[in-house]
């Protein structure tokens, strides 16, 4: 007999929150500060997807930089996943513990050829017993044009070096960097051997933005997915050594045995990492993806801007319905809900947080910034970039190509491949920041109506009011002409 569950599913549409008495004065009050899994906490709840056209190491930067985190997506080559995993970790380090290194007999040529790759603005020289001979710096090569030159004959050498025992607090190097007016303070052990490197640019860093997510090294934190296929171990093993934090097991239906046997994989082989799973929407996945040893379950069938799998499948969940079902599962185990996908607006944000989430996950917001992958398209004089879902036929094709590699075999993929996504332009935005700030203004704002200083409080104080077709008219501007 067929069963039909008669339940009504909503979105944030669907709903508001009731306003409440606050003792708010101002939203610097409220903090942002949550939980990504059981482990990692971030300082705003905002997490960019893992979408070819959303992540890579550049937004990854700049979600860390402002307290957030971005996850690498997985359609990308081990190799190519890692680069841009550590190209994250060197962005910004308290201790830069593997600097760029060359030998003193380089040339310049292989020095050129090195930056262009690397875009570094220095490296350390050693000689041939591998011990510390100078410092090569952009100053050294501005004005050379014998490419066949040496390193030695430009570098500072190691006479005129100001250097530091691997020891060094952080505090002390300032002092050194500040009195002998240098900005790169080398970490040498008695031998000459390197052991790291402080900048000055990365404590201006640590500085002009107190409120990064970081590591326990002072690295930005950053994430990685991986999907089900053969190569997973080998996969998760790079990107744990180039130092990935957390590793998100993403396929479109994530309440499968597929996914629940790799994170049981994952977890055997290494014990002691964060994993995130999904996607999922009900409380009986959640409850089997926390049994398979995840850290936080990632919630959202077909919500997404870009995602067909409702039409295309006819099966899904309503988004704000699936937050509070998984919630109510995971919240007893203490196990982190992301809800991923479905919003469009700062108050979304704040009804999926007060529904029992403790961060959100989003492609659409971050979709054309200046760090999402991509060039700017120009059309009819207004600027765009290309956004895709990851079940989208491009998308699929990128990573069938990459995967199969032959053309009849990549073609018989193709041909077998049922698009559930599709792939969209989206108008140009222009640096990721300014969207950010405005989001947390936004959730702070949410978050003081509801008389809630923190995540946790908002969950406790939250209430919810369902409204009709004429109050999601109401909730917008109307009956105006908007000024173009």
């Amino acid at each position: 007999m067929v069963s039909i569950d008669m339940d009504i599913g909503l979105t944030y549409d669907d709903v508001l929150l009731k306003p409440k008495k606050t003792s708010i004065i101002s939203r610097k009050d409220v903090s942002l500060e949550t939980r990504l899994t059981k482990k990692i906490k971030l300082n705003n709840p905002l997490i960019s997807a893992n979408m070819d056209s959303v992540t890579e190491a550049e937004m990854a930067i700049a979600m860390a930089r402002e307290g957030g985190i971005g996850i690498i997506h997985r359609y990308l080559t081990i190799e190519q996943q890692v680069e841009e995993v550590k190209t994250v970790k060197r962005s910004r380090n308290a201790v830069i513990e593997e600097p760029y290194i060359l030998n003193e007999n380089n040339s310049l040529r292989d020095v050129r050829q090195l930056n262009g790759k690397l875009q570094a603005t220095g490296f350390l020289v050693v000689d041939n017993d591998s011990k510390i001979s100078g410092i090569l710096t952009k100053r050294d090569i501005k004005w050379e044009e014998n490419f066949n030159k040496k390193i030695k004959e430009l570098m500072t050498p190691k006479s005129k070096l100001i250097t530091a025992s691997p020891e060094t607090s952080i505090e002390k190097a300032m002092e050194i960097l500040k009195q002998h007016k240098i900005e790169k303070l080398p970490l040498v052990d008695e031998k000459g051997k390197i052991h790291g490197l402080i900048t000055s640019a990365d404590i201006d860093k640590q500085k002009n933005f107190p409120h990064a997510a970081v590591d326990k090294k002072g690295r930005f934190l950053v994430g990685a997915a991986v999907g089900v296929k053969d190569d997973v171990i080998e996969r998760t093993h790079a990107l744990l050594e180039a130092g990935t934090d957390v590793i998100v097991i993403d396929i479109a239906h994530g309440h499968s045995d597929n996914l629940l046997k790799t994170a049981q994989k994952i977890r055997k082989e290494f014990p002691d990492i964060q994993i995130i799973g999904g996607n999922i929407a009900t409380a009986e996945a959640a409850d089997d993806l926390i049994a398979a040893g995840v850290d936080a379950v990632k919630v959202g069938v077909g919500p997404g801007s870009t995602c067909t799998t409702r039409i295309v499948t006819g099966a899904g969940y309503p988004q704000m319905s699936a937050v509070i079902e998984a919630v109510s599962i995971a919240k007893k185990l203490d196990i982190p809900v992301i809800a991923d996908g479905g919003i469009k607006h700062s108050g979304d944000i704040v009804k999926a947080l007060a529904a029992g989430a403790e961060t959100i996950m989003s492609g659409n917001l971050f979709a054309g910034t200046d760090e999402s992958p991509g060039k700017v398209i120009l059309r009819n004089g207004k600027r765009f970039k290309v956004y895709r879902g990851m079940a989208s036929f491009g998308a699929n094709s990128a990573r069938a190509l990459r995967e199969i590699g032959e053309e009849e075999k990549w073609e018989q993929a193709l041909n077998d491949t049922v698009p559930e996504g599709i792939e969209s332009t989206v108008a140009y935005k222009g640096p990721v920041t300014e969207a950010i700030h405005q989001l947390l203004g936004g959730i702070r704002s949410g978050m003081s109506y509801c008389g809630a200083k923190t995540i946790p409080e908002l969950h406790l104080n939250a209430k919810f009011v369902k409204i009709s077709s004429h109050g999601i008219r109401e909730s917008n501007f109307h009956d105006v002409n908007l000024i173009e």
